[in-house]
C-alpha cells in the first residue's frame, strides 16, 4: 500500500517543517508550498490526496485558493489557521473545506483529522494514473506515454495535460487553468494557454479541427476527450 501525499500550503517555514515531520512519521508523502500561487500550481501538478491550507498567505487569502480548487477538484481540504472565530470557520466550510484546525494545535489531533479525511480516499492505496485510450499519464513521476511511447513534455505541458485529463469530459475554463498553472496575475494571458495547447496537440498528434484528446470550447476553455 502506498500512502497518500499531502500538500501543505503555509507561508511559515517552522509550521511546514513540523507538519512534514509529523506526516512523514505516519508514512505520508509531503509536498510544500509557501504561497497561494505555488499552492495552486502544486495542486494541479501533483494531484495530492489531501491539502492542508493556511488562510493567511502572503500573496492571496487562502479562501481564494480553496474556491479555485473547488472549481476543478474535490480533493479534501483541511484548513489550518489562527483565525478562530465561528464566522470564519463557517465561511471556510461553506466554501468547500472538509475540516478546520486552529493554530496552535496538537500534532496528535491534527494527524487524527488527517487520517479521518483520508480514510475513504482511493489515493490512500494508489497514486494517480490516468488512462485515456492509448494515452497514459502518471502523476507520480510526471510522465506520459502514447501508444506505449514516451511523450517528451515540459513541466508546464505536463501540468496542463494532467489538469485537463483529470477533468475529462468536463469543461475547464481558461481562467481556471491560468490561475492554477500560471497564477492569478496571468488570468488574462490566454495567449500563453493557446501556445501550450498547440504544443500539446503537436506532441499528441491531435487535430484541433477533429480532436481526439483536446477539444476547444471557443472563448471559454477546453474539454478533454477519452482518446478512443
Amino acid at each position: 500500500m502506498t500512502a497518500a501525499r499531502v500538500l501543505v500550503i503555509d507561508d511559515e517555514a517552522p509550521i511546514r517543517r513540523l507538519l512534514r515531520v509529523a506526516l512523514e512519521s505516519e508514512g505520508y508523502g509531503v509536498i510544500e508550498a509557501a504561497t497561494a500561487h505555488a499552492g495552486r500550481a502544486a495542486a494541479a501538478r501533483e494531484a495530492p490526496g489531501l491539502v492542508v491550507l493556511d488562510l493567511g498567505l502572503p500573496d492571496a487569502d487562502g479562501l481564494s485558493v480553496l474556491r479555485d480548487l473547488r472549481g476543478w477538484s474535490q480533493v479534501p481540504v483541511l484548513i489550518l489557521s489562527v483565525r478562530a472565530d465561528e464566522a470564519g470557520k463557517v465561511e471556510a466550510l461553506d466554501a468547500g473545506a472538509q475540516d478546520y484546525v486552529v493554530k496552535p494545535f496538537g500534532v496528535k489531533e491534527f494527524l487524527a483529522r488527517v487520517r479521518g479525511l483520508l480514510r475513504d480516499r482511493a489515493t490512500d492505496s494508489a497514486l494517480p494514473v490516468i488512462a485515456a485510450g492509448p494515452l497514459r499519464i502518471d502523476a507520480t513521476d510526471h510522465s506520459a506515454t502514447l501508444d506505449s511511447r514516451p511523450l517528451h513534455l515540459t513541466r508546464r505541458e505536463f501540468d496542463l495535460l494532467w489538469m485537463l485529463a483529470n477533468h475529462r469530459g468536463r469543461l475547464v475554463t481558461q481562467e481556471m487553468i491560468l490561475k492554477a498553472i500560471w497564477g492569478p496575475a496571468h488570468v488574462d494571458d490566454s495567449q500563453y494557454l493557446r501556445v501550450y495547447v498547440r504544443q500539446l496537440r503537436q506532441k499528441l498528434g491531435d487535430d484541433a479541427s477533429n480532436p481526439r484528446f483536446i477539444m476547444t470550447e471557443p472563448g471559454i476553455g477546453y474539454r478533454f476527450l477519452e482518446g478512443s
